[in-house]
């Protein structure tokens, strides 16, 4: 099944490759905006950005070249997230977003958009 791509912005990107214990990790973190929901204590108002991982840490090396021209307010994106499964906190099941693959606009998006 092929998943539907979704255009948004992303806010930051984070590298992560390290040994702990012998054992190796690698991953790379993309920031991506989420409305803030109201809760019982208040209103809300505005965005944050939530932090998602995927692939390993070479998959940062496809933004490399963006490290001393990163777009002031974000970088354009296309995505693919997948609604997956798991346990939170206190061992229940819940759904949570994946993200599945993520790639910049084409310059020619960008200004079809209206960027």
């Amino acid at each position: 099944m092929k998943l539907p791509e979704i255009q948004t912005t992303c806010f930051g990107i984070k590298q992560s490759a390290t040994e702990f214990e012998g054992k190796k990790y690698s991953s790379t973190t993309f920031y991506l905006p989420a409305e803030l929901s109201e809760s019982a204590a208040g209103k809300t108002l505005g965005s944050i950005t939530v932090p998602y991982k995927c692939g390993d840490a070479t998959e940062f090396e496809k933004f490399a070249h963006l490290t001393n021209s990163w777009p002031e307010g974000g970088l354009k994106v296309t995505v693919q997230m997948e609604l997956v499964s798991g346990k939170d906190a206190q061992g229940k099941d819940t759904g949570k977003l994946a993200l599945k693959s993520i790639r910049p606009l084409s310059a020619a998006a960008t200004r079809a958009a209206g960027a």
